[in-house]
């Protein structure tokens, strides 16, 4: 091993010394300051906006997850199978005739377990995955399409149904400070909602 040259002993001393001081700072005091605003000002989004139900975490408002059952509102499709941990799109490109055929077949299955007419619009959120994967939003309008559906499983009368309109058009979120995004419903939050309706 070589000898540090005489003379540059107070470089290298210096440098360790910059960088105890710099790991000090950011690594432990800035996110020591970083997690303490965060718990006093924003506890509930730091914890990642956990829903809980008779003390029990459901699920988060930023997640979104599978719901099966047809008496529950369906999220927009995952290409990863809603698992957050390696979170991401398809990477399926315009030309791909995957992305064509998983198209087609979502709208078919909308269509079928919907009770749709063929001609109906499908919101696109609800052909295709997003880059996350994980989005927990869906639009207005698609919720609106699946009332119907609903109101079957459940056997909802029409006092209930228009119940279930106002409870989704109650439910829509509005573009972040006005100007970013669409206008959104969380489907989480939706379903859960939608279990205390009378």
């Amino acid at each position: 091993m070589r000898n540090i040259e005489p003379g540059k002993h107070k470089y290298f001393l210096t440098s360790i010394k910059v960088i105890v001081v710099f790991t000090v700072f950011t690594g432990l005091l800035y996110t020591a300051l970083i997690t303490f605003i965060a718990q006093v000002f924003f506890k509930d989004k730091a914890d990642g906006s956990l829903v809980v139900i008779d003390g029990k975490v459901v699920g988060s408002k930023l997640i979104g997850q599978n719901f099966t059952d047809e008496k529950y509102f369906q999220p927009r499709p995952s290409a990863i199978g809603y698992n957050p941990t390696p979170s991401g799109g398809s990477n399926l490109g315009p030309t791909s005739k995957i992305l064509e055929q998983q198209v087609l077949e979502r709208k078919e299955k909308f269509f079928k377990e919907n009770y749709l007419p063929s001609d109906k619009s499908i919101p696109v959120e609800m052909l295709f995955t997003s880059a996350s994967g994980v989005d927990p939003h869906i639009s207005p309008a698609a919720a609106l399409l699946q009332v119907d559906r609903i109101c079957r499983v459940r056997k909802f009368n029409e006092f209930q149904k228009k119940k279930l309109i106002n409870l989704i058009v109650n439910k829509i979120e509005l573009p972040q400070f006005g100007i970013l995004g669409e206008e959104r419903i969380n489907v989480l939050l939706l379903n859960i909602e939608l279990d205390n309706l009378l």
